[in-house]
């Protein structure tokens, strides 16, 4: 039998979702048996599956080990990582983060060691705000995601209660995020907004668009506005500020190229022979500003609402001597 005490970060889960992260090998038809046969007791009764969680409550498992999912083995593999981060923001609840271009956000098919999550983990572990054997089923996680070559600020939440606040304001639109991108050419309106329709292939892990709703497709809205033009290596490039309405994989990318404006340095929507004047290994883009645009003043992250979270330093800024 193994006995688990609720803490903060489990407050308010339902007991079926709690219990699939401890019994990460149960079929959910096996969760629920146990729940039936009393296999699984909330402060010594049987519990409906939909229970919502209280701090302090205590749950017995009597089910087998191998059932259990062993964290140290399979989750801890950030303490061997010294961490090196460059923070924008940080208190008791999150960490704005200035992630650079190379550096991959989560696990993926070329790199499940030194990613981003995982110096962050170390980070909070190092200075005490976490500690894999404390927490039953949370830990500080990432909010929001950027492509590997590009650089930019991810939000990370310290616990469960920031987390949920900040996923919800992302799904009611209430934050705002803007990027800086070095695009071909001169465009021809100067400030607008795009709309057409998104279409992710997930096995060549491209995007297609069209200007035409067809299935499959979803909308997507860019709103741009240009800062500069001028000419650079015998090209017209236009440095612009972007908006994004939705959040659309490689939305940015692919709507320029869309438009017959790809990106500096996009090896996937772009122009070789542009990106070889520039030099460019990866595509000249940054989401570099961030605001939260809190409606609920009740929200626990409001203290932060109007906040501007920006980057000075972009690297292609700096080299294409295109400081704002």
């Amino acid at each position: 039998m193994r006995k688990f005490t609720v803490n903060r970060n489990d407050a308010g889960l339902r007991l079926d979702k709690f219990i699939k992260k401890v019994l990460k090998f149960a079929p959910d038809s096996l969760i629920y048996k146990y729940l039936r046969k009393k296999r699984i007791k909330v402060n010594g009764k049987k519990e409906e599956i939909s229970y919502k969680l209280t701090e302090g409550d205590v749950l017995e498992f009597y089910v087998n080990d191998e059932l259990f999912f062993d964290a140290e083995e399979n989750e801890n593999s950030f303490l061997k990582i010294k961490p090196d981060l460059d923070i924008v923001y940080e208190d008791e609840n999150i960490l704005l983060i200035h992630k650079k271009v190379g550096v991959v956000v989560h696990t993926d098919e070329k790199e499940n060691f030194n990613t981003l999550i995982s110096h962050i983990l170390s980070y909070l572990y190092q200075k005490g705000e976490y500690n894999p054997e404390e927490e039953l089923s949370f830990r500080p996680a990432l909010c929001n995601r950027i492509d590997r070559n590009t650089g930019g600020i991810v939000i990370a939440a310290k616990n469960a209660v920031a987390l949920r606040a900040v996923n919800e304001a992302i799904k009611q639109n209430e934050t705002e995020k803007k990027y800086l991108c070095l695009v071909n050419g001169f465009l021809q309106k100067k400030e607008a907004t795009l709309t057409a329709y998104h279409h992710k292939d997930e096995v060549k892990k491209q995007v297609y668009v069209s200007d035409r709703k067809k299935d499959g497709y979803k909308e997507m809205i860019t709103k741009y506005r240009v800062i500069k033009e001028t000419n650079l290596h015998a090209s017209p490039v236009s440095l612009v500020e972007v908006h994004l309405i939705t959040g659309r994989t490689h939305q940015i990318r692919a709507h320029f190229a869309h438009i017959g404006h790809p990106l500096i340095g996009d090896g996937k929507y772009g122009k070789n022979e542009i990106n070889k004047k520039f030099n460019a290994k990866y595509q000249y883009l940054y989401a570099y500003r961030f605001r939260f645009t809190l409606k609920d003043k009740e929200n626990p992250l409001y203290y932060l609402n109007g906040r501007i979270f920006e980057i000075d330093k972009i690297p292609f800024l700096e080299w294409e001597g295109l400081k704002k």
